[in-house]
């Protein structure tokens, strides 16, 4: 495989990881989100500072109101904390 399918495979992967825990396989709870983005993204979250923060989050991830987070909403996350990184780094180097 290329580095990107290893990357989305990875992606996908990881999600199914933490949905598979409880309930339904296919979303991932409150809780299952949280230990997804503290495990995976401890950088991250290291700047996360109150649970408020979190749970407006979820709220802003759940576009179709199930109070859970479906790997669409998920990867809607990952694709928008990928382009503040890069442009994070962009700037950086300049």
């Amino acid at each position: 495989m290329t580095d990107l399918e290893t990357s989305m495979a990875t992606i996908i992967a990881v999600f199914q990881k933490y949905s598979e825990r409880e309930g339904d396989k296919h979303k991932l709870k409150k809780s299952e989100l949280k230990d997804l983005l503290n495990d995976e993204l401890p950088e991250l979250m290291a700047h996360v500072k109150d649970q408020a923060t979190l749970d407006s989050l979820m709220e802003s991830l759940d576009t179709d109101g199930d109070a859970e987070c479906d790997f669409q909403e998920f990867m809607t996350f990952i694709s928008m904390v990928t382009v503040c990184c890069h442009e994070f780094f962009e700037h950086e180097d300049e």
